[in-house]
């Protein structure tokens, strides 16, 4: 009988900051290799306030040449949306060309019947934006997204000569149910990691608990930004020690805790083997 192999995430408590309905996959990895999954949802999604935008692009789909999707969120909200209103985000002429930012949201369009051509290899907007280049030039380009998105993609499209139409899909929010002392305790009691897929849970986690408190935590636990964007937002937030997921995949993000946590395992065994 093979000998079964022990993951280096036996045992460790891992905080997930990611929003309720987005976390089940990721726990189940995560318990599947002996980890102890914690729920803390620093992040919640609501609808727009104003739908007009939206429903203007989706009822003329047809004029778009690109339609760039930056999450999962706003695949599964313009097609919400595109429900309620019995009208497919789909070009009904077959030549609405879809780009999407990561593996994560390619498959979350791919499972709502939207044909995705490109899949950014750098797993950013404005990367996105510079792989597609000169296939911009002059494309009308539709963009849904979060009330929050950064700024710099619907820049770098115009760059390449794009004519971008930005539309808010959905809004991100603090849960209203957020408890700061219940925060702090989650993050502190035994935790070995904290998970933070996103710039919003970033902001959301340092406005409640201040960045202070946010920074001093890379001093006692494995912070892990999941993706490049999110790294970003820690190391603005001030945490400098910081793990990384290359993508938003639950590979990617056991591959990478994994990693640090046989790392530390192997420097602790060689430190006592110095004393």
């Amino acid at each position: 009988m093979a000998k079964a192999i022990t993951s280096a995430l036996a045992g460790k408590r891992i905080v997930i900051t990611r929003a309720a309905a987005q976390s089940e996959a990721m726990a189940r990895e995560l318990s599947a290799r002996g980890a102890i999954p914690v729920a803390l949802p620093l992040v919640s999604f609501a609808a727009p306030e104003d739908f007009a935008p939206v429903d203007a692009a989706i009822n003329g789909i047809d004029r778009f040449d690109w339609m760039i999707l930056t999450s999962a969120q706003a695949v599964r909200a313009l097609v919400k949306r595109g429900d309620e209103l019995k009208r497919s985000p789909i070009s009904p002429d077959g030549e609405l060309r879809i780009a999407a930012v990561g593996p994560v949201t390619a498959e979350a369009a791919r499972q709502a019947g939207l044909l995705v051509q490109y899949v950014a290899e750098t797993h950013t907007g404005v990367a996105l934006a510079e792989e597609l280049g000169n296939q911009l030039r002059g494309a009308k380009v539709l963009l849904p997204r979060s009330d929050r998105a950064n700024p710099d993609l619907p820049a770098a499209l115009k760059r390449h000569g794009a004519q971008v139409t930005e539309v808010i899909t959905y809004r991100t929010l603090r849960p209203t149910g957020a408890d700061q002392e219940k925060l702090k305790e989650t993050a502190e009691a035994e935790a070995d990691a904290v998970l933070f897929f996103s710039p919003s849970a970033v902001q959301f986690f340092a406005e409640l608990l201040g960045r202070e408190h946010l920074c001093a935590l890379q001093d006692k636990l494995a912070i892990t930004a999941v993706g490049p964007i999110t790294a970003h937002a820690l190391r603005e937030a001030g945490v400098q020690r910081a793990v990384l997921a290359g993508d938003t995949t639950a590979a990617a993000v056991i591959e990478a805790l994994e990693g640090h946590f046989a790392g530390a395992v192997k420097q602790t065994r060689a430190g006592a083997k110095r004393v």
